[in-house]
């Protein structure tokens, strides 16, 4: 009798974190943001291992498409720096937002995500704390992109305020597809599942845009996709930005696929994250 008379009370303690988002205040799921995101942050500091693909990544991929297809595509490597290079700042960035997905997914299958439930903050908190530190990974990858091509001989046509304008449309459009990254995470089984349906969706956004080769040397069915896909329209804002050129279509293309990405998509991964804990 004991045992029974203690089930309602248990419920009712319960009751109230349910209700957790709808009742924390503005100011504190900020300060949740805040703690969560240095947490997210120095994580990354006690393993170091985990930004390698930050740090790789861009070296890798800059030395083998300007070395192997530099002359084949610009004539020489020279020219096909300050062609694909811009063209890279979408490439990196989708890369590592699709990749936020799978890490969000080993933390539901590990565990992580039972304690955030006991704990006493905003569901979103937990989200958006990753999203800001998976932002300052990627920016950390710009940077070193930006380094080393300009190593090998990128030339800045225009000036530092492009440069950084061209950083922070690639960090905005990264932002966009870091939603649509964590709800793939959130409704997959498995890490590897992810990692499947993520492939599916990077290469073609990668290889049917304008980073790597010119509009125009491809097939006329392929050209009418590749007008429309984002990462085209962020690699010619890119190119303008750095080599100069008009800028304004391009860039507010990339502006509002950024923010239709994250007007549809955050809602969708929130509401998946508190139906989940």
């Amino acid at each position: 009798m004991t045992g029974y008379a203690a089930a309602p009370a248990l419920a009712t303690d319960l009751a109230p974190a349910r209700d957790l988002d709808q009742r924390t205040s503005l100011r504190a799921t900020l300060h949740h943001i805040g703690a969560l995101t240095r947490r997210n942050l120095m994580r990354l500091k006690a393993d170091p291992e985990s930004l390698l693909d930050a740090l790789l990544m861009p070296i890798l991929f800059t030395v083998l498409f300007v070395y192997v297809f530099g002359g084949a595509v610009a004539g020489n490597s020279h020219n096909y720096i300050q062609y694909m290079i811009p063209g890279m700042f979408g490439q990196i960035g989708l890369s590592l937002a699709m990749a936020v997905g799978t890490g969000l997914n080993v933390d539901f299958t590990t565990g992580v995500m039972d304690r955030f439930r006991t704990m006493p903050i905003a569901r979103s908190s937990v989200l958006v704390a990753k999203l800001l530190a998976e932002s300052c990974r990627a920016a950390v990858s710009l940077v070193i992109l930006v380094a080393f091509a300009m190593c090998l001989g990128l030339r800045i046509h225009t000036g530092p305020l492009n440069v950084l304008a061209t950083l922070g449309l690639a960090l905005a459009f990264g932002t966009g597809v870091v939603w649509v990254s964590m709800l793939l995470g959130m409704t997959m089984k498995n890490p590897q599942a992810v990692q499947g349906v993520g492939m599916m969706v990077i290469m073609p956004l990668q290889f049917g845009s304008s980073i790597f080769a010119p509009v125009h040397s491809m097939p006329g069915w392929l050209q009418g996709f590749t007008k429309v896909n984002p990462l085209s329209a962020l690699a010619d804002s890119s190119r303008a930005l750095i080599n100069g050129g008009p800028v304004l279509h391009s860039a507010l293309l990339v502006l509002a696929w950024s923010v239709g990405l994250t007007v549809v998509f955050a809602p969708l991964a929130v509401a998946r994250f508190r139906k989940r804990t």
